[in-house]
């Protein structure tokens, strides 16, 4: 476990040691997608982490895929999270700021104008959103437009530059888990003939794209972004992640970003893959074996000592376990978390997990 605490440099933060807290949908930005005052305790609470990198955020109205989910597209929204950030900062941590559009992964009741949510083609995902009334069934998204796609490269710059007006220390892309730039990336989900689709080049384009716009606002220093090959969450179904991952890792390697976070949700060989490619800090979500899910310290702390990676990103682990870090250098013990809590509600499951010392 020594690794895990040593310091690590990421971007222009010196993190104390290689704990990460991974971003996890928590649902409780009931009004307007803004958070409150029980958000900014729970990331306070959790100050400890090396890093937190925040629950996935819109970067717009269209962008949002969940009930009750946060954004950083309004004036109401920045003010929200600027009381999150200078609660982390108070408590000596630090935080990035997830940004996301879901793309097909979303329903017209989400959006005041009851429009479709935007995807790269015409395919639906075959999920559903929960709703406290029915599940609803994901259209078939609208196709994107040359302007559609100007106009998401715009909307994460915008919200970039909001997450820094906000305090956050930098911000994470959401290129990852079936949502919008996922679903370029993808050739089950990319049908497009134009520069868009087609071979690997064209389909990591967009996403290329949006990591240029972010560091051009904000620097590459506070831009990471977040990949996770070959999963089939969302309904995806990509057929050559290998070639696809090591291109995209290739094209990201011209820009130092702070770090690419890779969510080894199904192979540890593109793992590799994309270590080989990427010159900067690796942060990485550790592939849970079926003795270890979800992923645990010790499977983090394998994967550092293997040279896989740079640090360690542990979701999870850090719901019921406020000081995970205090925790895991004392060897546990660990609370276990309360999956009826996980999504929604007030405090309870959220910010009323006791520390080691009460």
């Amino acid at each position: 476990m020594e690794k895990l605490f040593s310091p690590l440099t990421v971007g222009k933060l010196d993190l104390p040691h290689r704990i990460v807290m991974g971003p996890m949908t928590r649902s409780r930005a009931p009004e307007d997608g803004r958070v409150t005052v029980l958000t900014a305790e729970y990331y306070a609470q959790r100050a400890s982490a090396g890093l937190i990198i925040s629950e996935a955020t819109g970067v717009s109205e269209l962008g949002t895929g969940y009930i009750d989910s946060p954004g950083l597209h309004t004036i109401g929204q920045i003010d929200a999270w600027r009381e999150v950030t200078d609660a982390v900062h108070a408590a000596g941590g630090r935080i990035f700021a997830q940004l996301v559009h879901c793309g097909r992964i979303g329903h017209p009741s989400l959006y005041a104008d009851g429009a479709l949510p935007i995807a790269p083609s015409p395919i639906a995902s075959g999920g559903q959103l929960f709703t406290p009334e029915a599940m609803l069934d994901h259209p078939v998204p609208r196709e994107m437009t040359a302007a559609d796609i100007a106009a998401v490269v715009e909307e994460f710059a915008s919200a970039a530059r909001n997450a820094v007006e906000a305090g956050f220390d930098g911000v994470e892309i959401h290129a990852a888990n079936g949502f919008l730039l996922h679903q370029f990336l993808d050739d089950s989900t990319n049908h497009r003939t134009d520069a868009y689709g087609g071979s690997v080049e064209n389909r990591i384009r967009l996403t290329g794209e949006v990591v240029a716009a972010v560091a051009a606002v904000i620097g590459p220093e506070r831009t990471g972004i977040r990949l996770s090959p070959a999963i089939t969450f969302n309904g995806m179904g990509e057929t050559d992640s290998a070639e696809l991952y090591t291109a995209l890792t290739r094209a990201l390697a011209a820009t130092p970003l702070a770090y690419v976070h890779v969510a080894e949700i199904v192979t540890r060989e593109i793992t590799r893959l994309i270590r080989a490619a990427w010159p900067g800090v690796l942060l990485l979500s550790p592939h849970p074996t079926p003795e270890s899910f979800p992923a645990t310290p010790e499977s983090g702390a394998e994967a550092l000592r293997a040279g896989l990676a740079d640090a360690v990103v542990l979701a999870t682990a850090w719901v019921a376990n406020p000081d995970l870090p205090a925790r895991i250098e004392a060897g546990g013990p660990y609370a276990e978390a309360d999956s009826a809590t996980f999504y929604g509600g007030d405090h309870r499951g959220y910010t009323d997990y006791p520390t080691l010392n009460g």
